[in-house]
């Protein structure tokens, strides 16, 4: 696996971050330092291995360093996990968790105006 093809890998998976998460940044591991929270444990320690292949893909002395395997398959964890976050998924749960909230709200307020109601004398 040469150079380029691991700094591909990198490209892809900081541009899906960028696109998923609104992560901002120049590189991966810009982008990784201020939305890597957001990221599973186990994503956010592939996508750092292939942010650190990806600066030594730059010094040929470090090229050959590089375990391809891990790398291919810190990028497929990478993929994996970001490719299905697609727009209609995202406003879904954006729908759903406000609709969680209201009725959240609404179980409380409910349960205050019983508290009153009680406390008053009224039930």
């Amino acid at each position: 696996m040469g150079a380029a093809t691991i700094q591909q890998m990198a490209d892809r998976v900081a541009a899906l971050m960028e696109q998923r998460l609104h992560a901002r940044g120049s590189g991966l591991a810009a982008k990784l330092a201020r939305r890597g929270r957001a990221l599973p444990r186990r994503v956010r320690a592939a996508a750092s291995t292939l942010g650190q292949a990806a600066e030594m893909a730059q010094n040929p002395k470090l090229l050959i360093q590089i375990d391809d395997s891990q790398v291919a398959a810190a990028y497929d964890i990478c993929l994996r996990y970001l490719g299905p976050l697609g727009r209609g998924a995202r406003r879904k749960t954006a729908a759903l968790n406000i609709l969680a909230s209201i009725a959240f709200s609404l179980m409380v307020v409910a349960a205050l105006v019983v508290a009153v109601l009680v406390w008053r004398g009224y039930l």
